[in-house]
């Protein structure tokens, strides 16, 4: 079974550094089950469909909850476009719109 790829947007990247550690290393594993066993493989409470062709990706820890969106690219890829700290229930629309921005500036 051929693994899938993560990578990191330049932007994106830096978000995940500023995260508390125990968050960031939450993420850093539902992203290792992203390559291994591929995004059709994976649900929740690990990942779940946004919006059109975004997903994020769900952590929480003791120091926070924070979310990671991210899409589906050619050749088994898997980018994440923006990380974020979760503050409120729903996925804010700026996060959204940061994600799509990137996205189309990638294209």
């Amino acid at each position: 079974m051929q693994q899938w790829t993560v990578h990191l947007h330049p932007d994106a990247d830096a978000e995940l550094r500023a995260l508390p550690l125990d968050v960031q290393a939450r993420l850093l594993r539902v992203a290792d089950l992203l390559k291994t066993f591929g995004p059709q493989r994976v649900g929740m409470p690990h990942v779940r469909p946004l919006e059109g062709k975004l997903w994020e990706m769900r952590a929480q820890g003791r120091d926070g909850i924070a979310r990671a969106i991210y899409i589906a690219m050619r050749g088994r890829t898997l980018t994440v476009l923006h990380v974020f700290v979760k503050k409120t229930q729903t996925t804010p629309r700026a996060a959204l719109e940061t994600a799509r921005r990137r996205l189309e500036a990638m294209q």
